[in-house]
């Protein structure tokens, strides 16, 4: 494409990050999923915006998918291209946007996975040693305790957390916050982590977790950690900062069955989000019957 069609992403791209204060990871995809896009122009030779039409638009998200391109990974890049063509309809630049029907192939919907509520008591009941294995367990009580998104618990900062009112404060996405119940269980747990981190902080930072040098531990840090402490337990299967999340809201719906309640927890905008966690208490209440019905249960 010309230069000149190359610098609106780049505007486009600034535009995010000051109106609507996008995370890197999220800036880092939309790069990338219009920069895929302008490979396809390159090859297509269309050198301006104005030549993409409909026909071009679903070429593109079919070659994607025939590149190996999964159906949510397709559905995002085609999201990704359409708040860009609004943009540039709001700047004049083009009259239309070529991607506004088009549409992703449908995904299977695929139920997050959760650990049970014994298999996160076998995780949560480890033996810590040392003050990083002893945050460790803080951030594994505070990501199940209250839900947290990975990038929510790298954000914290020690103010953030009211010990007293057992509240931890959380900036989520779209830079909304919302203020979360921290169980007792994990209370303990950060108390004895603050003591450790009064000894390894640097000066002037504010992070409620660092590292070990001193500073604000980053997300992949936490992953690698917590992938770690996992192995070192007997549950046999890998874990994640989200598998806790997800564990949190199912275990939190099987017992409230407050499903507006959950979605307020975990800053969900949309109910739909959240709807996922029905489908998986539902599982769990089928299980049940089978077990328990005198009229399901299989004889011996």
């Amino acid at each position: 494409m010309q230069a000149g069609a190359g610098a609106w992403i780049e505007r486009y791209l600034a535009h995010l990050r000051t109106e609507r204060r996008l995370s890197p990871n999220t800036e880092s995809s939309y790069r990338r999923d219009l920069g895929a896009l302008t490979a396809f122009c390159d090859v297509e030779r269309l050198a301006t915006w104005t030549k993409l039409d409909n026909f071009h638009i679903r070429t593109f998200a079919a070659r994607e998918h025939r590149d190996g391109l999964g159906p949510r990974s397709v559905q995002r890049r085609l999201s990704a291209l359409r708040g860009f063509f609004n943009y540039l309809i709001r700047e004049k630049v083009i009259e239309a946007n070529p991607a506004a029907d088009i549409r992703a192939p449908k995904a299977a919907r695929r139920l997050p996975k959760t650990l049970d509520v014994d298999q996160v008591a076998s995780l949560l009941t480890r033996k810590t040693a040392d003050p990083l294995s002893r945050r460790d367990l803080a951030m594994l009580e505070l990501l199940y305790s209250s839900g947290l998104r990975l990038a929510e618990l790298v954000g914290l900062d020690v103010g953030d957390l009211d010990l007293a009112d057992r509240t931890v404060r959380v900036l989520g996405k779209g830079s909304k916050t919302r203020i979360l119940p921290v169980g007792r269980q994990a209370i303990t747990t950060l108390r004895t982590w603050l003591s450790d981190r009064a000894t390894i902080v640097k000066p002037g930072v504010m992070a409620l977790f660092v590292g070990q040098s001193g500073r604000r531990i980053g997300g992949r840090a936490v992953q690698q950690r917590i992938r770690r402490w996992a192995a070192g337990s007997e549950l046999g299967i890998p874990v994640h900062p989200h598998l806790l999340r997800h564990s949190f809201a199912t275990h939190l719906l099987e017992s409230s069955r407050d499903l507006r309640g959950v979605q307020e927890l975990l800053g969900h905008a949309d109910i739909s989000t959240t709807q996922v966690y029905t489908h998986l208490d539902f599982a769990h209440l089928a299980r049940v019957y089978d077990e328990a019905h005198p009229r399901a249960r299989r004889r011996k």
